[in-house]
């Protein structure tokens, strides 16, 4: 099996650990068994200790000096900012609002990667972009319309800023993945992003009820610490190293569909017409920026 298909499951498996993770993930926060910004302290501190566990059991490898600034900046971006502007955004807007946000995200993955990366913008991939979109928002805008109101305004501009900021992330972290192990990179970005996120949300964490935690809870608890955070960022991170950050970036498209496929499996949504059109749309998307060759040269 070769490293570019190793990438690509690597991307799918994120996708569809995300996309279970918006329904376990609501059982810790709908009923406030922990707060958002106190959830983000646990995440990252998980994912701290896990990077060094196996960074120093595996890998044993060293940065130089002139990386740290980078590896400061991907914290920012990729831990700080995206995290915590997403859970305070969605707390001033509306999840249907947040998720078509969101949708931006590879169109500026593409933009960043030209500027900073000198990734070359195809016409084949912006085709496979806009299929991704449109497929997402025809299954996101199933439950609901985008509402646009003077009250929602923050959170709109905060989920836009956490899409930026992942973009930036994955950018910045493409040029560290051709330097070092993965495992290296995210270990330091989770260090310095911990001492970011910790003055936000350390009073939710003094405030949680351990006692009151049932074992299904305890189930969401771990599983979003373990396989949404631990790793969703190793294999981001391990993709990274081989394909270009658009390429990692269009899975995001994936997520709503695989979110849709596991609630078709619980019984708690239906097959449709729309559905399998939006789930054809998705993957010829994700197919088309993934080739490396394009289907529109003049040949």
């Amino acid at each position: 099996m070769s490293k570019v298909v190793k990438a690509h499951i690597a991307l799918f498996l994120v996708a569809l650990i995300y996309g279970a993770n918006y329904s376990i993930a609501k059982l810790v926060l709908d009923d406030n068994y922990i707060q958002p910004f106190g959830f983000i302290i646990f995440r990252v501190l998980c994912g701290l200790g896990l990077f060094w566990f196996f960074h120093l059991a595996f890998v044993h490898e060293k940065v130089e000096k002139k990386d740290f600034p980078m590896l400061i900046l991907c914290a920012v971006f990729g831990v700080a900012i995206n995290q915590l502007c997403f859970f305070m955004g969605l707390k001033y807007t509306t999840p249907i609002n947040a998720s078509l946000i969101m949708t931006t995200t590879p169109i500026l993955v593409l933009v960043i990667s030209s500027i900073l990366i000198k990734e070359k913008i195809t016409f084949q991939k912006l085709i496979g972009i806009a299929f991704g979109a449109i497929g997402a928002i025809i299954l996101i805008s199933r439950g609901g319309t985008f509402s646009f109101q003077q009250s929602q305004l923050l959170g709109d501009t905060l989920i836009l800023v956490n899409a930026i900021s992942y973009g930036i992330y994955l950018v910045l972290a493409k040029k560290l993945m051709n330097r070092y192990n993965p495992i290296t990179v995210v270990k330091w970005v989770f260090t310095f992003g911990f001492f970011m996120v910790l003055p936000f949300g350390w009073r939710d964490v003094m405030t949680i009820e351990w006692s009151t935690f049932s074992s299904t809870i305890w189930a969401a608890f771990a599983f979003v610490l373990i396989a949404a955070t631990f790793f969703t960022y190793l294999f981001n991170a391990f993709a990274l190293k081989i394909v270009s950050p658009s390429v990692t970036s269009i899975y995001i498209y994936l997520q709503p569909l695989l979110a849709s496929m596991i609630a078709l499996m619980m019984g708690k949504d239906e097959l449709g017409l729309i559905k399998v059109l939006a789930g054809i749309l998705i993957f010829a998307g994700v197919f088309l920026v993934s080739k490396p060759i394009s289907f529109f040269q003049n040949r």
